[in-house]
């Protein structure tokens, strides 16, 4: 199966997204809805993206108490994405609360159960503003790491991280747990409020097992390129 690169659809509006989706014509996408876009389109934007033959990384990161988090993810179950996420930050409880959930409403749609993801510590977090903000003692990398574990631990299918993490991530936890890493950015592009970035082929020497790639791709001049150079950087075709 082509290892695909997920392309952040922050848009604002379900025209933006068709009118994004319309320049790569027949080619599928996997796509990654988040709060920004579902928040004003609702549910009827996974179908549509869905129904457009196009795979759903559903970034919605719920973070509550264990049954509402329950709740939701039963109903996120049904919706058909192929990967959705929550806060690892919740604890145990609540991630093994969100995955029952999620399974629950997938069987009750009879579609397949999405992965579960849990966030660690988000790529716009530096160490010294976790440390001073959050009043998090210890480093970045435990964090993730102890966060992490408390995913594998709960049953969930991996964690979103930053690519720098990936590697460690990988030897303590395997190849097949997850490492799902946006703050990715093409040699020479902003980087925006994002703090650890990296580039595609960078992200996949790390060990990272997918990449998000946002305004790289949608704010790019020509989007359909700045896709191809990042899909070839993915998959090791070409070299930076």
């Amino acid at each position: 199966m082509q290892k695909l690169p997920i392309v952040a659809l922050d848009f604002a509006s379900k025209n933006e997204v068709e009118h994004f989706l319309e320049l790569f014509n027949e080619e599928k996408l996997y796509t990654k809805i988040g709060m920004e876009l579902f928040y004003q389109e609702g549910p009827r934007i996974v179908e549509s993206v869905i129904a457009s033959g196009h795979e759903v990384f559903l970034d919605l990161k719920l973070h509550d108490i264990p049954q509402t988090v329950y709740q939701a993810m039963k109903g996120l179950g049904k919706l058909g994405v192929s990967m959705t996420n929550l806060h690892a930050a919740g604890g145990k409880e609540m991630m093994s609360a969100g995955l029952e959930g999620l399974k629950e409403g997938a069987v009750i749609s009879g579609k397949k159960a999405p992965h579960l993801i849990a966030v660690t510590q988000l790529t716009s977090m530096t160490e010294k503003r976790m440390q001073e903000d959050l009043l998090v003692a210890v480093s970045l990398e435990n964090t993730v790491l102890h966060y992490a574990k408390n995913a594998f631990e709960s049953g969930l299918d991996g964690v979103v991280c930053s690519s720098l993490e990936a590697t460690m991530l990988q030897e303590v936890l395997g190849n097949e747990f997850k490492k799902v890493t946006p703050g990715i950015r093409l040699k020479g592009d902003s980087k925006n409020d994002q703090k650890r970035i990296v580039t595609p082929a960078e992200a996949r020497q790390l060990g990272a097992t997918e990449i998000v790639v946002g305004r790289s791709i949608t704010r790019a001049d020509d989007p359909v390129k700045a896709y191809q150079l990042v899909l070839q950087q993915w998959q090791g075709v070409e070299m930076e």
